[in-house]
Parts: structure tokens; C-alpha cells; sequence
């Protein structure tokens, strides 16, 4: 909408209904008491073209990323080439792309499994830290991965260096706080069969 406002007003609290149209603004209101009748005053709204208000539409940046963990709870981290904090296999879903299906793509093509994704464990928002605008980051269960597995992946990425079993204390030293926060949040809500909600890591529910 323009810096034009709607402004209606009623006696005898008046029902109202307000139809918009692609230029102009239109209404119907039904009277309690209609005996009485009612009073109103309307301001026109003009508003943008339909392809214009969706381009002006906020679009939030996404992630999707896979908890992988042994019997003893350890976490499947990767190295990547290209940034200093250690990360879970997972990445940016592109346009067009739904984040589960990014998941199983990005584990694909990160470690060389070809998985049946689980279900969703965590949603994080996280918002703008003056590096990169705010977004949406869900994690997906990727089930239970022994030792002997990891140390048979065949790492093809040339964005992934290696990978590793840790524990969570020895993943707090190795990621960024948030994904730490929120990969803690993952493991309890693993165990427990939840879907979390969180912003920068921290738990909303539950």
C-alpha cells in the first residue's frame, strides 16, 4: 500500500466488511440496530500493482543441514575448505528448492550417502548479524551412522575436507555459538521425538 490510510468509523457497532479491489476500496457494513442507521467515513487506498507487491515482498535466505550421530550421541561434523568454523553436511537451498530436498542433495554431494531423509528436528530463525540478512536454517534427522562408516566415506567435494565423530562439549570448540546452540537443541529433541523452534539457537517451545 502508499502512505494512504483506511479510516472507517461506525455507530451502533456496526458489522464491517471491507472489499479491496486492485485500485480501490470499497465496503459494506450491516447494522446492529439498523433502525438507527450508521455513519462512516472512507479514505481510498492505492495500491501497487500485483507484480510490483511481489517484488517488494521481504524473501528470507535458507539453509538445510542433517544430524548424523552414533550410539554414543556423538556428532558427524565436516571441515569445509572454505571458511574457518567446522559445519554439519548441509547448505544453502536454492531457488526454487524445497530445504528437505536440499538436505538430501547437499549430503550427497558433501559425503557420498544416499539417504532417506528423517524427520524435520529443528526451525531456527536467525536473524540479521550485520554479516548476512536474517533467515530460516532447519535441520533434519539423518539417523545413526557408526565409526566404521565415517571413516569409509569417500569425500569427492572439493569444498569438504574431511569428517569426523564428536562429542557435543568438542563441538562447542569447533562451530559457530549458533549452530552449537542449535545442534544441541537437535540432539534433545532427537531423543525425544519434538519438532523445536528457535531463534539463533535458542529454544522457543518446549
Amino acid at each position: 500500500m502508499t502512505s494512504s490510510s483506511v479510516c472507517l468509523s461506525w455507530k451502533n457497532s456496526a458489522l464491517i466488511n471491507v472489499l479491496v479491489s486492485s485500485r480501490s476500496l470499497f465496503y459494506a457494513a450491516e447494522a446492529q440496530n439498523q433502525s438507527k442507521g450508521f455513519a462512516g467515513s472512507l479514505v481510498i487506498v492505492d495500491l501497487l500493482p500485483f507484480d510490483e507487491y511481489v517484488r517488494s515482498l521481504h524473501r528470507k535466505r535458507m539453509s538445510a543441514g542433517v544430524l548424523f550421530r552414533d550410539a554414543e550421541g556423538r556428532i558427524l561434523l565436516v571441515e569445509p575448505s572454505y571458511k574457518p568454523h567446522w559445519d554439519i553436511p548441509g547448505g544453502v537451498v536454492d531457488a526454487g528448492e524445497a530445504p528437505w530436498a536440499t538436505a538430501v542433495r547437499e549430503v550427497r554431494e558433501e559425503i557420498g550417502l544416499d539417504r532417506s531423509l528423517g524427520r524435520p528436528l529443528v526451525i531456527d530463525y536467525q536473524s540479521d548479524d550485520g554479516q548476512l540478512p536474517e533467515g530460516m536454517a532447519f535441520v533434519f534427522d539423518g539417523g545413526l551412522i557408526s565409526q566404521q562408516e565415517v571413516a569409509g566415506l569417500v569425500l569427492t567435494d572439493p569444498e569438504i575436507v574431511t569428517a569426523r565423530l564428536v562429542t557435543l562439549t568438542e563441538a562447542v570448540e569447533m562451530l559457530k555459538p549458533s549452530l552449537a546452540r542449535r545442534l544441541a537443541v537437535a540432539l534433545d529433541v532427537a531423543r525425544s521425538g519434538e519438532l523445536a523452534l528457535c531463534e539463533n539457537g535458542k529454544r522457543l517451545t518446549g
